[in-house]
């Protein structure tokens, strides 16, 4: 079995759930300018019939990256929920492999948010995703990231 440990730099995600249990562990390095990226080592049970990431996989960590990272984007923090996204898948990952998420967020409105993502696998980039987010408010100001999906 592959090592999980991620690259040096990278922790923990600071927000879990038990489908987010399931399916990780997934890990975050915090950059220089308060952004973050989202990675993941490619596991067993990661891989579809083919031996290679399932492409649910790769949206789910589009999802979380685009969701957390555009929320983070600024403050207060707004509430977001997944209204859509768009994927493009463009390469694979094969079980050991490191992935990470890049995340552009365009604009955070009053009404939606706009954000970009793309999966990058040895310095290539292997998908793309376009995220857009409703905006139900601003979470509160207890420090837990707002986001559902």
């Amino acid at each position: 079995m592959p090592d999980v440990q991620p690259p040096p730099g990278f922790e923990p995600l600071f927000r879990t759930s038990p489908f987010l249990d399931h399916l990780g562990p997934f890990f975050m390095r915090r950059q220089q300018d308060g952004a973050f990226i989202v990675g993941l080592r490619v596991l067993p049970h990661h891989a579809n019939g083919r031996g290679v990431a399932h492409g649910g996989l790769l949206m789910t960590l589009c999802d979380i990256a685009l969701g957390y990272r555009t929320t983070s984007s600024q403050e207060p923090r707004p509430m977001l929920t997944t209204a859509s996204i768009t994927t493009d898948f463009a390469g694979v990952a094969k079980i050991g492999d490191w992935i990470e998420a890049h995340v552009d967020v365009h604009k955070v409105g009053a009404r939606i948010a706009f954000a970009n993502c793309y999966i990058v696998r040895g310095g290539e980039r292997i998908a793309h995703s376009s995220g857009v987010f409703a905006r139900s408010g601003d979470r509160p100001a207890d420090g837990v990231a707002a986001v559902a999906s």
